[in-house]
């Protein structure tokens, strides 16, 4: 699969999360083959990027390419400034989020809340796309609730806008992260746009990563719940993809895995930062090891 004039080793790719993507885990799952990493979500408000968790999500040092960093706002011109302030510090593919739903980020008309505006959507895509020269991809869901699914109109303005890939969430924002994901959707946007599709939710095994493809006919899956405590998810649904291997083939070298997850942010975080954070990544290992068999028993 190719965005611009990037070929992407993989078209599963790794969905960005807040608190969870940082650069270590980004690089991780790179290592581990997923195609893309996009940056935690970073705010087109420059006032707030001296914070220095702005600063950490806008460093790039030795990500594997291409470097993609996702912004959110909801003024058109206030994202096209962030978009060429970051192709600046060396985002190579720009993304637009359209599909976080926390209460905060929607109430202020950002993420998922611009779903509600396609005369904004428009806006905002034109706006970024004639800013930067790198290809500028966008993340959205299905729509704002399930009586107004617009997932269909808001594909087909982001390929008339220049948009060059298109990340869709199979869940609506009023359903959050609750129930299944329905792809439906997607597939209904895939037969109408030429650009590259990813879908999107509930993608937590090789063999649903499979089923999920042959129904939609979408380009790649992203993958995001699934890949936290587990990175070599990404492995595993490229060999099945590939080969469909046997089970065997989803065990990763968590002792390794888990050494390399464990020490790579003491370079990244404070001290204090990586006490805590630490903690955090041995415990979700060890839980996710316990659990691997089961993950990927369905494959």
């Amino acid at each position: 699969m190719r965005i611009g004039p990037y070929l992407l080793p993989s078209a599963v790719v790794l969905a960005p999360m807040a608190g969870v993507t940082d650069r270590p885990f980004r690089v991780l799952c790179r290592r581990l083959g997923a195609g893309l990493a996009a940056s935690e979500m970073i705010t087109s408000d420059t006032r707030l990027w001296n914070t220095p968790k702005s600063r950490q999500r806008m460093n790039h040092d030795g990500e594997p390419e291409p470097r993609v960093v996702q912004l959110a706002g909801a003024d058109p011109q206030a994202l096209a400034e962030a978009a060429r302030a970051n192709v600046t510090l060396g985002a190579q593919i720009i993304d637009l989020n359209m599909g976080c739903p926390a209460k905060k980020v929607c109430g202020r008309l950002c993420g998922s809340a611009l779903l509600t505006d396609e005369t904004l959507v428009a806006r905002i895509l034109e706006a970024v796309v004639n800013a930067v020269d790198v290809p500028v991809t966008l993340k959205i869901r299905t729509g704002w609730d399930r009586e107004h699914r617009n997932g269909v109109n808001i594909a087909c303005i982001a390929q008339e806008c220049g948009i060059a890939a298109l990340a869709v969430h199979g869940r609506t924002r009023a359903d959050f992260y609750e129930g299944a994901a329905e792809y439906d959707t997607i597939r209904a946007i895939k037969a109408r746009v030429r650009i590259p599709v990813f879908a999107n939710g509930d993608i937590a095994t090789p063999n649903k990563a499979r089923e999920v493809l042959d129904f939609t006919g979408a380009d790649g899956v992203m993958i995001g719940r699934a890949s936290h405590g587990a990175p070599w998810i990404f492995r595993a649904v490229n060999l099945h993809l590939e080969t469909e291997l046997r089970r065997h083939h989803c065990r990763a070298p968590t002792c390794v895995i888990s050494f390399w997850r464990i020490s790579t942010p003491c370079t990244f975080f404070t001290a204090r930062r990586v006490e805590s954070g630490s903690r955090a990544n041995i415990s979700a290992g060890i839980a996710a090891c316990w659990m691997s068999r089961r993950r990927f028993a369905g494959m």
